[in-house]
């Protein structure tokens, strides 16, 4: 098993915005790429991390799996709607994703 996390900081004073638009991700748009709410976790930086940051951590089970995904949000107009919903509410060139193992 993998964590496919995603990794965006927040505009100041737009953090609570990010975190809404993603809840409505995980629910609407997730599920058309296969992807189940349950299977994320969202997170938000606290201490010893910057407090804009905001991830969302996906168990995926392979980089199969996550270049799927990948290949099906790529073809949805609504993540492409999302994604410009959320442009306003992050820091420019925050985004990345990181790939961890589950050992």
């Amino acid at each position: 098993m993998l964590i496919a996390r995603w990794r965006i900081d927040a505009r100041f004073g737009h953090k609570t915005a990010v975190v809404e638009k993603l809840r409505y991700w995980a629910r609407e748009i997730a599920p058309e790429i296969g992807w189940q709410p349950e299977a994320g976790t969202l997170l938000t930086g606290s201490i010893g991390a910057a407090e804009a940051t905001v991830e969302h951590n996906w168990r995926i089970t392979d980089l199969a799996e996550l270049g799927r995904a990948w290949e099906a949000l790529a073809g949805l107009e609504a993540h492409r709607a999302w994604g410009a919903s959320l442009e306003p509410d992050v820091v420019s060139g925050s985004a990345r994703w990181d790939v961890l193992r589950v050992l």
